[in-house]
C-alpha cells in the first residue's frame, strides 16, 4: 500500500507540472525574470522538495538499519533534507508574495464589460482557473461591470473572483506552513529516537501535534473538494497517506528500540 501511494504521488507530480506550465504561459511574459518563473512553478518546486524529503525519511526510518546510520550517510541524508527545506522556504515566499500582491485592489479602467479587454491579450481567472479573454469566451466568463488586475497585470477577475482568489491564496500559504510544522514534528520524533528516546513528554507532544495537524489538512482537502478542485483534494489525501507511512515507520522503529531495551535489561 505504501509503494502504491508513492507511485500515485509521482503521477500527481506530473499533473502539477502540467498545471503550472498552463498557468505560467498565460501570466508570464518576456519581461518575467528568474524569480517570476520560479514563483510561477512554485507548486512543482514544492512537490520536488516533498518527494526528496519523503525519500530521505524513508531511508532513515525504514530502509537503513541503525548500524548503517553512520558518518557520511547521515550527513548526506540530512544535507539533502536541508536543501529541501530551502526549497520549501521558497514556496512560503512565493505564496506569501502572491497573497500580499492581491492587496490593494487595482481596478481595471475603461472596461465596463469583459469583452472590452479582448485586445489586451490577458486571461480571466476565477477559482484558480485561467481562461484567455477572447471574443468567443468573454461573454461567458463574467457578466460583471467592474474588474481588477492580478498577477502583475497579466490577468483580471471580477469582485467575486478577487475575493475567492484572496481566500485561496491564504489557504495555500497556511497549508504549506502546516506541512512544515508536520515536518518539525517528524524531525523531533526522529531526533529523539536516534538518541534512544522512546517515551516522554517531548515525544508525546510531537506525535500528538502531528495528528492534530493531519486533521487540519483533511479539513483543507474537504474545502478544496467543495470548490471542485478534485486534484487538490486527491493530492492532499495522498500526501497525508505518504507521511502516514513515515509515521508508521517511526512507530515500528520505536517498537524495535523498546524490544532491544527490554532484552538488554533481561525482561521478556
Amino acid at each position: 500500500m505504501k509503494w502504491l501511494v508513492y507511485t500515485l504521488l509521482i503521477v500527481n507530480f506530473a499533473l502539477y507540472i502540467a498545471e503550472d506550465w498552463n498557468r505560467a504561459v498565460q501570466v508570464l511574459d518576456s519581461d518575467a525574470n528568474f524569480l517570476d518563473w520560479t514563483a510561477g512553478f512554485a507548486t512543482s518546486i514544492d512537490e520536488s522538495a516533498w518527494f526528496l524529503l519523503l525519500f530521505m525519511f524513508e531511508l532513515e526510518t525504514y530502509v537503513l538499519d541503525d548500524s548503517d546510520w553512520t558518518g557520511w550517510i547521515a550527513y548526506v541524508v540530512r544535507g539533502i533534507r536541508l536543501v529541501c527545506y530551502t526549497m520549501l522556504a521558497h514556496t512560503v515566499y512565493a505564496f506569501g508574495v502572491f497573497a500580499i500582491g492581491l492587496y490593494p485592489t487595482q481596478p481595471v479602467d475603461d472596461a465596463a464589460r469583459l469583452c472590452d479587454l479582448v485586445d489586451a491579450e490577458i486571461s480571466y481567472v476565477y477559482n484558480v482557473e485561467y481562461t484567455p479573454v477572447t471574443e468567443q469566451t468573454c461573454g461567458e466568463l463574467s457578466a460583471a461591470s467592474q474588474f481588477y488586475w492580478i498577477d502583475q497585470g497579466t490577468a483580471v477577475t471580477d469582485k467575486a473572483g478577487l475575493k475567492l482568489e484572496r481566500t485561496l491564496a491564504w489557504v495555500d500559504l497556511v497549508e504549506v506552513v502546516v506541512w512544515l510544522l508536520i515536518l518539525l514534528a517528524i524531525e523531533t520524533e526522529v531526533y529523539l529516537q536516534d538518541r534512544g528516546v522512546t517515551g516522554g513528554a517531548a515525544l508525546r507532544m510531537a506525535t500528538g501535534t502531528g495528528y492534530l495537524l493531519y486533521l487540519l489538512l483533511i479539513a483543507f482537502a474537504i474545502y478544496w473538494a467543495t470548490l471542485s478542485h478534485w486534484l487538490y483534494f486527491w493530492d492532499e489525501l495522498l500526501w497525508i497517506g505518504g507521511f502516514a507511512a513515515i509515521e508508521m515507520n517511526v512507530s515500528e522503529w520505536r517498537d524495535e528500540l523498546l524490544e532491544k531495551d527490554t532484552e538488554a535489561h533481561g525482561f521478556r
